[in-house]
C-alpha cells in the first residue's frame, strides 16, 4: 500500500513552493492533463517531494470533488507540503500570474475587437505538450496499473471514453467502485455507491442548478455569485466551464455573445495556467477589470475550500480496504482519461498551421521533445519555450 501521509514528505520552504508554482503558472500550456503531467515531472520526478503513488491519489481525489482538476491538484500538493498556508500559497501562485496575463489579453481584446496574434506560438508548443503527456502518462500507468484487473479496467474505461459521450468523472467513479467491489467485502457498499453516483450526476447537471432568469445588467455581486455557484458544482475538466457559460450567460442571461465566448475560450487556450481563467475574460467583457477579479475569485474559491476540507481524508482512505481499492480503481480511470486526451491532442497538435494536413515539423518537434525528455531528462519548461520559439519562426517562414 503506498504511503500517502505527510510523515515521509521532505521539508520544503515557502520560497521553493512560490518559485515552482509561479513558473508552472507561466509555462503550463495545454489544458488540465498537461498541467498535471508537468506537475508530476517537477514534483515527483525532479524534486521527489511526493511519491508517484501519492501524487496519483491526489489526482484521483480531485475527481471526487467539484472544481478545476489541475488547480486542485496544485492546491493539494501545497496542503501536503505546508498545510493550509501551503495550499493557499500554491493555489494563488498557480492562478495569479495566469490571471494577470489573461486580464491583459482581455483588455487588449476589448480595446481592439480582435485577439492578439498567437497562433504560431501555440502551434509550436502543442507538440511539446504531447511529448510531455506521453512520457508522464507512461510513468503513471506503470505505477497505477499494478495487476491484471486494473489493466482490464483501464482498457475498458478507455474504450468507454472513446466510444461514448459519458463524462470522465462518471467513468472514473465507476472504475473505482468496480475495483473496490472486486477486492473488498464490506457492509453498506450498496448504500455508499448509491450516494456517490447521484452526486456525480448532479455535478454534470449543474447548469440546470445555476440557471435563473435575469434581464437587468449584472452587478459585481451577480458576477461573483454566478461563478461561485459554477465553481461549486464544476466536476471534471475546466473545459466543462465553457458549456455552462454557453447555456447560462449566452443563451440564458445574454451577458455576452456567442462570438465573445469563443474569443474568451481562445484567450484561455493561448495563455498558460488554469483553463478556468476563461472566467476572467468573461468577467472583463461584462464589467471590465472589477468583473474579471470577482469572476476569478468566484470560480476558484470553492476549490480552495473543498481541497482544504477533504485533503486530510485522503490518507485515511488508504487505511480502509474498500476505499483504498476504490482509489486504485479511480487511478485506472484517470490513466484512461490521460490516454484519450493524448490521442485527441496528438490529432490536433501534429498538423500544419492551417490544419490542412500532417506537419513534418510538428511531428519532428514532438519526437525530439520525447527523446530529450526520456534520454536526457531535459526540463519540460525549456522544451516549451523552445517549442514556442520554433513555432514563431516556422510561422514567419511559412513552413508550418
Amino acid at each position: 500500500m503506498p504511503v500517502t501521509d505527510s510523515s515521509s514528505v521532505p521539508s520544503v520552504s515557502y520560497g521553493e513552493l512560490i518559485r515552482l508554482f509561479l513558473r508552472l503558472s507561466l509555462t503550463a500550456f495545454g489544458g488540465p492533463v498537461a498541467h498535471i503531467a508537468m506537475g508530476e515531472d517537477e514534483i515527483v520526478t525532479r524534486r521527489k517531494w511526493l511519491t508517484r503513488e501519492h501524487y496519483l491519489d491526489l489526482v484521483s481525489a480531485t475527481n471526487l470533488i467539484p472544481g478545476p482538476n489541475s488547480t486542485e491538484v496544485m492546491i493539494h500538493v501545497g496542503y501536503v507540503m505546508k498545510g493550509i498556508p501551503g495550499a493557499l500559497v500554491t493555489g494563488i501562485c498557480f492562478i495569479g500570474p495566469a490571471f494577470l496575463l489573461t486580464m491583459v489579453l482581455a483588455a487588449l481584446y476589448m480595446s481592439s475587437g480582435s485577439l492578439p496574434e498567437a497562433t504560431a506560438l501555440l502551434w509550436g508548443i502543442k507538440p511539446v505538450i504531447v511529448a510531455i503527456i506521453a512520457q508522464v502518462g507512461y510513468r503513471l500507468a506503470m505505477t497505477a496499473l499494478k495487476n491484471r484487473a486494473l489493466w482490464v479496467l483501464f482498457v475498458g474505461a478507455a474504450l468507454v471514453l472513446w466510444l461514448t459521450p459519458l463524462p470522465e468523472v462518471l467513468v472514473m467513479l465507476a472504475t473505482g467502485v468496480i475495483y473496490a467491489l472486486l477486492t473488498s467485502r464490506l457492509d453498506g457498499i450498496g448504500a455508499w455507491v448509491g450516494l456517490t453516483l447521484p452526486l456525480a450526476e448532479a455535478g454534470q447537471r449543474a447548469p440546470l442548478l445555476v440557471q435563473v432568469t435575469q434581464s437587468a445588467p449584472p452587478g459585481l455581486w451577480d458576477i461573483f455569485f454566478y461563478f461561485l455557484k459554477i465553481g461549486s458544482v464544476l466536476f471534471g475538466s475546466g473545459y466543462i466551464l465553457i458549456t455552462y457559460i454557453q447555456q447560462d450567460l449566452v443563451n440564458g442571461f445574454g451577458w455576452i455573445s456567442g462570438q465573445q465566448l469563443l474569443d474568451a475560450v481562445a484567450i484561455g487556450q493561448v495563455t498558460p495556467g488554469p483553463v478556468s481563467t476563461a472566467a476572467t475574460v468573461v468577467g472583463y467583457i461584462v464589467a471590465s477589470w472589477p468583473g474579471a477579479v470577482v469572476a476569478t475569485i468566484g470560480v476558484f474559491l470553492p476549490s480552495f475550500v473543498l481541497v482544504i476540507l477533504t485533503a486530510p481524508l485522503i490518507p485515511k482512505m488508504r487505511q480502509v480496504k474498500f476505499l483504498s481499492a476504490f482509489l486504485s480503481g479511480v487511478n485506472a480511470g484517470v490513466i484512461a482519461a490521460i490516454l484519450i486526451t493524448l490521442v485527441d491532442l496528438t490529432g490536433a497538435a501534429l498538423r500544419t498551421l492551417d490544419g490542412s494536413g500532417w506537419s513534418p515539423v510538428a511531428i519532428g518537434l514532438a519526437a525530439v521533445a520525447l527523446l530529450l525528455l526520456i534520454r536526457y531528462k531535459i526540463n519540460a519548461t525549456w522544451l516549451i519555450v523552445a517549442g514556442g520559439v520554433i513555432g514563431l519562426v516556422a510561422g514567419a517562414a511559412g513552413v508550418g
